[in-house]
């Protein structure tokens, strides 16, 4: 037994996983429900680890010695004031997801990691990095939930999962569980390497990563929103970018966040400044197939190689954003020294994400869907410059509340919506919300599935912006 006891504060965002698994590894755990949310079947599995569940923090007065305190990067409570329950004890502060690295040290040793985060775009850039490394049987933590490819099929391991730090465990064990179904979890982390069934890994992470991924790739910080109760902010979580072996990162954001940072392998990317590690030279949009014309140069590999050339590209890229991803996931790859073969054919293979940004018809009607938790209002803007031609298109924008860090600006939305001139439809909570903000007369279609009937019946194509959980929109 260990004789250092760990906290792990905030049970709702993976603190259950992180608890359970450093009780199995023979550590001494307390777990601080700090939201009150614990359900009685993660209770269960506290108790059945041995894992002591404090009612508050107040109870660190009875404790003496060491203390390890594993919390999350968005926790609104500083080590100071976390210590100042107890100022005898000897403090040691881990984020979870410095305990996640922890917790799966010696994993994944042999095989190419990638851990993703940013503000935007984070799904679609592991999505087009399934496509390229998809011969290496990806193992994968997204949004859209944690899935392992065997010979290009497709495993759902769990679909309702969060990208939370601790969830890269939950990954690695579910895909431990498919291919050894006898073992226990405990015993598969260590054997696992010679029994998995994936020869890569992608994990997505809302703010920030572990450290695990061979690249760490940062898209970008296009809002820097609060987090922690205005005491922290998403650049300051997404630092731990740095902690990865090499870092691909868009050059905007390293400039304006990241510049006092020291690394041995930095390498940027960037659509306009070609001082950057990887820029483009040419770009011919479409709705279909963007061609991207690519120059790279110093880029610094996993293997401590220097990399330079060009490379031209395909794939579904229909705006500047969507092009800024691609450009984040060729760095990566080149990072990886996976061959231009590869990269060419995974990225022509990629077609969007369906329930997220993607094209499909209706007829000989277009639909373009443009479905994220964190639309905002630069969002919006990119997702209709994307169109020529607006007055054969319906523009539908609305969504939910509540589901990420960050809410909308409505007033700025608004003032952007009253610059446009073609036919706006508003709907979902957002849209009921926007629709008396706007000066101009906008219709309200409050159920969402009623604006795709709507354009159907007027002959018309549409842009659908939706701001909301991809799973609330996906039984359509």
């Amino acid at each position: 037994m260990h004789k250092l006891r760990n906290l792990v504060i905030d049970l709702t965002h993976g603190g259950v996983k992180i608890s359970s698994s450093l009780a199995k590894k023979g550590f001494d755990v307390l777990a601080y429900d700090i939201y009150g949310t614990l359900k009685p079947i993660d209770r269960k599995i506290l108790e059945e680890t041995n894992v002591r569940i404090i009612k508050d923090l107040g109870d660190l007065r009875d404790l003496e010695g060491d203390l390890k305190v594993i919390y999350p990067i968005h926790l609104p409570m500083t080590p100071d004031e976390i210590a100042a329950n107890n100022p005898n004890l000897n403090y040691y502060f881990l984020t979870h997801h410095e305990a996640v690295l922890e917790i799966l040290e010696g994993w994944g040793k042999d095989i190419p990691k990638v851990e993703i985060t940013g503000v935007k775009g984070k799904t679609s850039c592991a999505f087009m990095l399934k496509e390229i490394l998809i011969d290496l049987n990806p193992l994968i933590l997204s949004s859209l939930g944690a899935i392992l490819y065997e010979d290009r099929r497709e495993i759902m391991l769990k679909r309702n999962i969060s990208i939370t730090p601790a969830n890269i465990a939950e990954t690695v064990d579910l895909a431990y569980k498919i291919a050894n179904p006898v073992c226990e979890i405990a015993e598969g982390i260590k054997k696992s390497e010679n029994l998995k069934k994936y020869s890569s890994a992608i994990f997505e992470s809302s703010l920030g990563v572990s450290g695990i991924g061979d690249v760490g790739l940062l898209t970008n910080i296009s809002e820097n929103y609060p987090i922690a109760k205005q005491k922290s902010s998403a650049s300051e979580a997404k630092r731990q970018i740095f902690r990865c072996n090499t870092v691909a990162i868009n050059k905007e954001s390293f400039d304006e966040y990241y510049s006092d940072m020291t690394h041995p392998k930095i390498n940027t990317f960037s659509i306009e400044d070609t001082a950057a590690n990887l820029y483009v030279e040419n770009v011919s949009y479409s709705l279909d197939k963007t061609e991207i014309g690519i120059k790279y140069r110093n880029v610094k590999t996993i293997k401590g190689n220097v990399k330079n050339g060009e490379i031209t590209v395909k794939t579904f890229a229909p705006g500047p954003h969507h092009v800024s991803n691609t450009l984040g996931v060729v760095l990566t790859a080149i990072c990886l020294e996976i061959d231009e073969d590869k990269i060419i054919e995974g990225l022509d293979n990629f077609s969007g994400i369906t329930g997220r940004t993607n094209k499909r018809s209706n007829g000989d009607l277009v639909i373009i869907e443009e479905i994220n938790p964190g639309i905002n209002t630069d969002a919006i803007k990119q997702s209709i410059n994307m169109i020529d031609n607006l007055e054969d298109y319906y523009i539908a924008v609305g969504g939910d509340y509540g589901i990420t860090c960050e809410e909308i600006d409505e007033d700025k939305v608004s003032q952007y919506l009253d610059t446009l001139d073609c036919r706006i439809i508003l709907t979902g909570h957002l849209g009921a919300s926007l629709v008396s903000k706007v000066t101009r007369k906008l219709d309200l279609v409050k159920n969402y599935e009623n604006v795709y009937d709507l354009a159907a019946k007027d002959n018309k194509n549409l842009l659908f912006i939706y701001r909301s959980d991809y799973r609330k929109l996906s039984q359509r």
